[in-house]
């Protein structure tokens, strides 16, 4: 669900039916034009405009000299993301697939999230590294991978995934401009799928926020990414059956707003958590642990999670047993509210 616009800024337009592709495209040409610090680099991402076209048409406005082809060598496009960040550049790293980001690994966790620390504040790394990310287009393997709880453990790094074109203009404007480390996961099931009207202001979001789409009062329902689209619809098929269903999209996964998923489990009193990545040890189970400690007393349910399973993504022909459906958080939802 997407708010009204809101009013216009002086020189700022509208961009009619855009794609999360187009936002992110959009976003990427705001900043660049704003900051000549800011840079982009990765596979592919200047002559052909990156693998989905997100890049399109950034290297003919910008040069070559910020917007840069590299070698198919993700180890080597995040350390020299770090090399450019610690001196003064915002290098925007595109990972081409999620499942291609172990090889930067080291570099992400060893350097990128640990430079603040390092060396007591006197460098830092804002760094964007995009990757789309998750499952739903029939790909081969590595190429669907939602491991974004890998990257919410480390300390130091800023995890955002959007949900809709507005979120993910608004939020890359943001992470562009944060002084630390961030992954940027684009859910590419959704890059075409979904389209808004966005405004091109070059105002952003804020990051470490949840997003409240919809007010309930039975049930809440949290997700992020591109299940959000079916966590949305989920609640409106609740409602015909006389259910009051309030839906959060995480917008940041690590830091954690705590404080908007509290509020709402504690007026609503139950909570489904639906995500596409693993069943366990994610984000999902974060969020359940955090509630029973901290709002144990208000919860009248147990906790349900709707997730993938603890394998690996299916090849094309079973990828659909694997993933997560609205069925499958309208009928959590409804054996949640069971308990009286």
């Amino acid at each position: 669900m997407n708010a009204p616009l809101k009013e216009l800024q002086p020189n700022a337009k509208v961009l009619k039916d855009q794609t999360l592709l187009e936002a992110v495209n959009a976003a990427l040409f705001t900043a660049m034009g704003n900051d000549d610090d800011v840079v982009l680099l990765g596979e592919d991402v200047g002559m052909n405009g990156g693998v989905f076209r997100a890049t399109a048409g950034l290297q003919e406005a910008f040069g070559n000299h910020r917007v840069m082809d590299t070698p198919l060598a993700e180890a080597l496009i995040a350390g020299v993301a770090v090399g450019m960040s610690t001196q003064g550049l915002k290098p925007v790293a595109e990972l081409q697939f999620m499942g291609f980001v172990f090889p930067a690994f080291e570099h992400i966790a060893c350097h990128a999230a640990r430079m603040r620390n390092r060396t007591r504040g006197r460098l830092s790394c804002p760094i964007v590294f995009r990757a789309p990310f998750g499952g739903g287009i029939h790909a081969p393997e590595h190429h669907s991978e939602s491991t974004e709880a890998l990257f919410a453990h480390l300390p130091g790094i800023r995890v955002v995934i959007p949900s809709s074109p507005r979120r993910a203009y608004g939020l890359l404007l943001s992470a562009i401009e944060s002084p630390d480390p961030v992954l940027f996961l684009e859910p590419k099931r959704i890059y075409r799928s979904l389209k808004s009207d966005i405004i091109d202001d070059g105002q952003g979001l804020p990051l470490d926020t949840c997003f409240t789409l919809k007010e309930g009062s039975d049930i809440t329902l949290v997700s992020w990414g591109a299940l959000v689209t079916e966590t949305l619809d989920a609640a409106h098929e609740l409602e015909a059956h006389g259910i009051s269903a309030e839906v959060i999209d995480l917008g940041t996964i690590k830091p954690l707003d705590e404080a908007t998923i509290l509020a709402s489990v504690m007026k609503t009193g139950r909570c489904v958590i639906a995500h596409e990545a693993c069943h366990s040890f994610g984000v999902g189970a974060e969020i359940a642990a955090m509630l029973a400690e901290k709002a144990l007393f208000n919860l009248r349910a147990p906790i349900a999670r709707v997730t993938g399973y603890d394998t690996i993504m299916p090849l094309p022909t079973n990828e659909h047993y694997y993933m997560p459906r609205t069925n499958d958080i309208v009928e959590a939802a409804i054996n949640t509210l069971q308990y009286e």
